[in-house]
């Protein structure tokens, strides 16, 4: 077993000796003493904690008056430089260092690791001893920009624990926030459990040794190029398995850290103790319920409270304080991991009432939930949560490990519980509903059945629990349709009604399907999606309240009135528009066969990326409406492109095809017949990796099969492409069997 701590330590050794050296033969080439002047490492080298690529971080201290000073830093900085050593290099006096430290917060966090190396060891002892008094006798007042600088970093570049490529350094939870740790207790205003952050830090660092050696250069992130490579070296089964291990370690340094600032914070809001009041005994609670009180913003169990008697103390602890987003003591949640009683299965009804309390905080859960699984106390209330804690996300449209977007997304919920009649149902929905990607197969389908257990475990009724799979089996359906059917088809109305079966499971789904999205990211959430949804969900709860699937409440892609503001010579238009922080392509053409290609093309010459589309036709015009991203295009120009692409596209086409050259293909296409979703149209659906002129190539080859497009609805997920097309003969009537055949291989064929 390789010790890389040792080896760390042998390359600090290896530059001592050679520093030393250095500072000996520069004093006796110059005639001068090394009494006055010593050679400090700082820094990661002043920790020992020398990386295979790590530069060296040292400073030539020397007392006021030292002759030839610039001479000597000179004769000991050029020997390194000419091998190639990355050097970090500084000259100063003890009075200039403090002057550095006071100026600069992180110059300060450097020198606070001052180690002696070579020359005078009494200047390195005055100078660490300068440094830190100057620390401890500032900090109260330099914390603050401390805790900005931290803020800022995290905001810039993330947090280690959710990153698809972390930077082991920068990152919240990282080596820089394990050495601002080293500060915070230095300033003796605060104490941190110095067993998990020194773990915390060794496995950082052991990663990172192994990405230097990988990568064979300095470099702090661990880009997924050679996560494999690194977490071979490292002994362990893969990218997935090494992730895991970097989150879990970045989650525990960023929950200290949490911790930790969250104490200052409350140490700094104190009164001076000059205006204090004095008293006695013992620490000041503040009762908030029955066995939880709070203290120094800390909520903790009072003293006569025995949580290893009263089951539901240790979710009335969490409940309170993530409802009042104060911090659940770290000791508190270490006592109720060893000691609460264990819950009856089924949960009692003060017990799911709490639970589901606690999870509809909003973002008072986050911090309360981590300082539980921290502790191990999640594991104990529920097993299942162990298997997706700091799993990576398998989806490039999610922004967070699969345990962290669970929670995002019961702190979504808690935004829309007014919207449903069984808020409960929801909340707990939220917080299960992607358990089941932690098991093989469609996670959908085996979520559903962990939901159903723990349902029932929480002490819901077998109505409640079968709820509760419903909506964690369905979670991603009303997306799915709304974005890939046609809203106008009767079938897809029915197709929903049929799933949901009544109002209150409809408003729990849609409710469920926002905050999934929302949780995930930006691309899952579009407003286009999002309206979609809406607009789905409006048409279900009209046929579920008897009333018959409703009409599109929104006007034609482009109302009959207005066709002459867009429609020019030719009977050719084109306007651009925003609607709903959207940005709308509309287009008016001659309605004829082939057209929608020609659309297609030019939108993707002029890049703009396909959202959707809905096609329509009005008095002999094919008029479509395209959602799109992409900077604002000038409309005289698109309909000046497409006025010469409708005449003749050979020029279109050369161009489609230079650009789809230089994209790397992805896995193989597929186009589906759905003979379900319409009994008034054939409907195909084309799955296929995106790049520029799909959408084109799709429509050229229906429409060279003389197929007529009756709506189009495109969704591009990520790097992939969902794309459903609605398909009627010259009669308007579905394609006959075997033609519907032979259009999906043509189609199929064209993307091959």
């Amino acid at each position: 077993m390789v010790d890389r701590a040792e080896q760390r330590r042998a390359r600090a050794e290896e530059a001592d000796a050679l520093l030393y050296l250095l500072l000996s033969k520069a004093c006796d080439a110059l005639g001068v003493p090394t009494e006055g002047v010593a050679l400090v490492a700082v820094g990661g080298y002043g920790r020992e904690e020398l990386s295979p690529y790590s530069d060296l971080d040292v400073m030539l201290v020397h007392a006021e008056g030292y002759p030839q000073v610039d001479e000597l830093a000179a004769q000991i900085w050029y020997p390194l430089w000419d091998s190639r050593t990355k050097l970090d290099h500084s000259v100063r006096t003890i009075a200039q260092a403090q002057e550095a430290a006071a100026g600069d917060v992180r110059v300060a966090l450097g020198l606070l690791d001052a180690r002696h190396v070579a020359g005078d060891s009494h200047l390195t002892l005055q100078l660490r001893s300068v440094l830190m008094a100057d620390w401890r006798r500032t900090a109260k007042t330099r914390l603050p920009a401390l805790a900005e600088a931290c803020r800022d970093r995290a905001h810039t570049v993330g947090e280690l624990a959710h990153l698809a490529e972390p930077d082991l350094k920068e990152a919240y939870g990282g080596l820089r926030d394990a050495v601002v740790l080293r500060a915070l207790v230095a300033s003796w205003l605060v104490d941190v459990p110095h067993p998990v952050v020194e773990r915390a830090r060794l496995d950082l660092l052991n990663i990172r040794d192994e990405l230097h050696t990988v990568a064979g250069r300095s470099t702090d992130r661990l880009i997924a190029d050679v996560a494999k490579d690194v977490a071979a070296g490292l002994g362990l089964s893969g990218r997935d398995e090494l992730l895991r291990h970097v989150y879990a370690t970045g989650r525990t340094l960023a929950h200290v850290c949490d911790v930790s600032w969250r104490r200052i914070e409350s140490l700094m809001a104190k009164p001076p103790r000059s205006r204090r009041r004095q008293r006695t005994g013992g620490p000041l609670l503040l009762a908030l319920d029955e066995g939880v009180g709070q203290h120094e913003g800390e909520v903790v169990l009072m003293p006569d409270a025995r949580p290893e008697r009263d089951a539901a103390l240790g979710l009335r602890a969490a409940a309170v304080a993530a409802d009042r987003e104060l911090v659940l003591s770290p000791a508190v949640c270490a006592r109720l991991a060893t000691s609460a009683a264990e819950l009856p299965d089924p949960w009692p009804g003060e017990a799911r009432r709490l639970f589901c309390a606690l999870l509809g905080a909003g973002q008072g859960l986050l911090e309360v939930w981590e300082a539980m699984d921290q502790a191990g106390y999640v594991s104990r209330l529920l097993p299942e949560w162990d298997t997706v804690r700091f799993r990576p996300p398998q989806s490039a449209l999610h922004r967070y490990t699969v345990d962290r977007h669970l929670l995002e997304t019961c702190v979504a919920a808690s935004t829309m519980v007014r919207d449903v009649r069984r808020p409960d149902l929801l909340l707990v929905a939220a917080l299960l509903h992607d358990l089941g990607k932690a098991v093989e197969g469609d996670h959908s389908v085996t979520g559903a059945v962990i939901a159903a257990d723990v349902a029932r475990r929480l002490g819901f009724t077998e109505a409640d629990a079968d709820t509760i799979t419903l909506l964690v089996r369905q979670h991603l359906v009303l997306a799915q349709v709304a974005t890939r059917r046609d809203l106008d088809d009767p079938m897809t109305v029915e197709l929903m009604a049929g799933i949901v079966g009544d109002t209150d499971t409809l408003d729990l789904l849609e409710a469920l399907t926002y905050a999934d999205a929302r949780a995930a990211g930006p691309a899952a959430s579009s407003p286009w999606r999002m309206r979609l949804v809406g607009e789905l969900s409006r048409r279900v709860r009209a046929e579920l309240s008897g009333g018959g699937a409703a009409l599109w409440t929104e006007a034609p892609p482009i109302p009959v009135p207005e066709l002459h503001q867009v429609v020019g010579v030719g009977r050719l238009g084109v306007s651009v528009a925003e609607h709903h922080g959207d940005l709308q392509v509309n287009v008016a053409v001659p309605d004829q066969v082939g057209t929608l290609s020609t659309v297609a093309g030019v939108l993707a010459i002029e890049r703009l990326a396909v959202r959707s589309a809905v096609i329509t036709s009005v008095e002999g015009l094919g008029i479509s409406q395209w959602t799109v991203a992409g900077s604002p295009p000038d409309p005289v120009r698109l309909r000046d492109r497409l006025a010469v692409a409708l005449r003749d596209d050979g020029d279109l086409v050369r161009r489609l095809a230079a650009r789809d050259s230089s994209v790397r293909k992805g896995v193989p296409s597929r186009v589906d017949l759905l003979p379900e979703a319409s009994e008034t149209a054939t409907v195909i659906q084309v799955r296929a990796h995106d790049r520029p002129g799909l959408l084109y190539d799709v429509t050229a080859a229906l429409a060279a099969t003389g197929a007529d497009i009756r709506s189009a609805h495109v969704s591009t997920l990520g790097a992939e492409c969902v794309d459903v097309f609605y398909l009627t003969d010259s009669h308007g009537s579905p394609l006959e069997e075997e033609d519907a055949r032979v259009t999906a291989k043509s189609v199929l064929d064209r993307l091959s």
